[in-house]
C-alpha cells in the first residue's frame, strides 16, 4: 500500500490544449495520467465515424499526444488511464500497440474496457422488460428506437479497477465516468473497499475536482483578470492519501491559479442536488467538503461523506430528430439594428410563401441578443452600434425544405435592407439534429469487458 500518490489531470475533453499531457509527464513527478475526452454529444459524433470507417470512432488526438511521450511513461512507470476509447476502445487500443512497436516498446500491458455500448442489445433489453424511458420525460424508448444512433452505459471505477489489478500501464475505455478514472487509482493503490462510501465520495468529488481539466487552475474562472499567466496554465493534480484526504495542486513553475475560490467553482460544475451527487460507485454529499488553502496553489481538501450507489446505471443515448441548418448576415451603419429584424422578418415571410415547413425559426443579433434573448433590450438607445451580425437558426424535418429556404439567404443581399458587408461560408446547408436521451438500466442487465494485451 502507498502512503501518496499523484493523479494529473491531461485533458478536460475532447479538443483540449494538446500540450498538457506532455507537461504533466514532464515538469513533474506523477503516478497517474488521467484523460477525459467524452461527452454526452460525443458519442453520437463518434459513432457516426464508426459508421463511416469501422476503424475510427475513438479520440484520434489521444493517440497522438501518447505518441510523443510513450517512451517516458514507460520508463517512468506512470500509468494513463483515458475513456478515449470512446465508441470504438479496440481500435484505440489497436493503434496505441502500433506506436509501441514502432518505438520498440517491449513489457506494456494495454487494457480495454467495453461492454457499455447497448446499441446492439436494445431489442432485447425492452423485450427483456427492461424500459429505457426517458428520465426526464418519461416518454418510452419506442418513441425514438428507429431512430438511434447511440446507446451507452455509464460504467464506474469497477472495470479500471480490475484492469490496475491485472496489471495494466495503459488503460482504454469506452463510456466511464470522468469520476471513475480517478477513483480506481485511489482504491488500487490504498485498498479502499466498495462499503468504505466516505472514501468513495472522496475519490469521486476529486475526480470531479479535476475532469474539466484547466479549469480548476483558473481557466474559465469568473475572476480571471487575477490568474496569472494562463498562456502557460497547469493543469490539476490531486495529491492523494490512504485516508482519503486530498490535496489540489500543480506543478511548479506553470500559469494559473489553484486556490480554494477555483476549487468552489469546479465543485459547483455540473451537479444537481448537492447532497446527491449520484454515480455508479457511490452517491456523494458535496455540502459536506471542506476546503483549506493551505500554500500558494495547494488546497486540502477533506471530511466528505458518502452512501451506498443505486442499483442502476444511468445510458446515454441519441437519436436522430430533425434538421437545422444556420448563416449569417453582417449588416452596416446606419441603423443596423434596424436593417437585420427586417431582413429576418423578410426571411421568414419568404419561406412562408414557399411553404417551407420550419419546427423553429430564430434570429439573433450578435452582440444585441445573441445570449440575451430578450428582444426588449433592442428598444434602448442603438444609435451607436455601427455593425450587427443577424445570425438565422432554422430546424424541421425535411432536409430538403431546409436547403431550400438555405438558398434565400444569399439573395437578401441585393434583396432586402441595403448594407449587408459580410456573408460567411457560402450558400449554407442542413445538417442532421442529434437529440439527447437519458435512461437508467438496472445493473444486473449489462456488464463490463476487461481485455488486457501485452507487448
Amino acid at each position: 500500500m502507498k502512503n501518496l500518490i499523484r493523479i494529473a489531470s491531461g485533458q478536460g475533453f475532447w479538443g483540449d490544449l494538446p500540450s498538457a499531457p506532455l507537461d504533466q509527464v514532464r515538469k513533474g513527478p506523477i503516478d497517474y495520467l488521467v484523460m477525459d475526452y467524452l461527452a454526452e454529444v460525443t458519442m453520437s459524433i463518434m459513432q457516426k465515424q464508426r459508421m463511416r470507417n469501422p476503424d475510427s470512432g475513438y479520440a484520434r488526438d489521444f493517440v497522438e499526444m501518447l505518441e510523443q511521450f510513450l517512451p517516458e511513461i514507460s520508463e517512468k512507470r506512470i500509468k494513463v488511464i483515458s475513456n478515449a476509447g470512446g465508441i470504438n476502445p479496440d481500435a484505440c487500443k489497436n493503434a496505441i500497440v502500433e506506436i509501441a512497436e514502432r518505438q520498440n516498446i517491449k513489457n506494456l500491458k494495454i487494457a480495454v474496457v467495453s461492454g457499455d455500448d447497448i446499441l446492439p442489445r436494445v431489442d432485447e433489453l425492452l423485450t427483456d422488460g427492461y424500459a429505457l424511458d426517458n428520465m426526464e420525460t418519461g416518454e418510452t424508448l419506442e418513441t425514438v428506437k428507429s431512430r438511434l444512433l447511440s446507446a451507452n452505459v455509464y460504467f464506474g471505477s469497477k472495470p479500471v479497477l480490475e484492469a490496475l489489478q491485472k496489471g495494466a500501464d495503459i488503460i482504454v475505455t469506452g463510456r466511464v465516468t470522468d469520476t471513475g478514472l480517478t477513483l480506481a487509482p485511489m482504491i488500487h493503490e490504498f485498498g479502499w473497499q466498495y462499503e468504505d462510501y466516505d472514501k468513495l465520495a472522496a475519490g469521486t468529488i476529486a475526480g470531479h475536482i479535476i475532469e474539466c481539466g484547466g479549469q480548476v487552475s483558473g481557466g474559465n474562472f469568473t475572476d480571471w483578470k487575477n490568474i496569472p499567466d494562463l498562456a502557460d496554465i497547469g493543469f490539476p493534480i490531486i495529491e492523494a492519501y490512504p485516508d482519503s484526504q486530498f490535496y489540489v495542486t500543480k506543478h511548479k513553475d506553470t500559469g494559473g491559479q489553484v486556490s480554494e475560490m477555483t476549487v468552489k467553482e469546479q465543485l459547483l460544475y455540473e451537479i444537481g442536488n448537492p447532497e446527491e451527487y449520484i454515480t455508479p460507485d457511490v452517491i456523494a454529499d458535496f455540502t459536506t467538503v471542506q476546503l483549506e488553502e493551505v500554500a500558494n496553489n495547494r488546497v486540502k481538501v477533506s471530511g466528505i461523506k458518502g452512501r451506498k450507489e443505486t442499483d442502476t446505471y444511468k445510458v446515454s443515448a441519441s437519436y436522430y430528430d430533425g434538421y437545422k441548418l444556420s448563416a449569417s448576415l453582417v449588416y452596416c451603419w446606419p441603423d443596423p439594428v434596424k436593417k437585420a429584424l427586417s431582413g429576418a422578418e423578410i426571411l421568414k415571410k419568404r419561406a412562408d410563401k414557399l411553404g417551407i415547413n420550419l419546427e423553429s425559426f430564430r434570429s439573433e443579433l450578435v452582440g444585441i441578443n445573441a445570449c440575451d434573448e430578450n428582444i426588449n433590450r433592442l428598444d434602448d438607445d442603438l444609435t451607436g452600434i455601427n455593425e450587427v451580425e443577424m445570425r438565422i437558426s432554422v430546424r424541421g424535418p425535411s432536409r430538403k425544405d431546409l436547403d431550400t429556404f438555405g438558398k434565400e439567404i444569399a439573395p437578401l443581399i441585393l434583396t432586402g435592407p441595403s448594407g449587408v458587408t459580410g456573408f460567411a461560408g457560402g450558400r449554407p446547408k442542413s445538417s442532421e439534429i442529434i437529440a439527447y436521451w437519458p435512461a437508467l438500466l438496472e445493473k444486473s442487465a449489462c456488464k463490463p469487458n476487461v481485455t488486457v494485451y501485452e507487448l
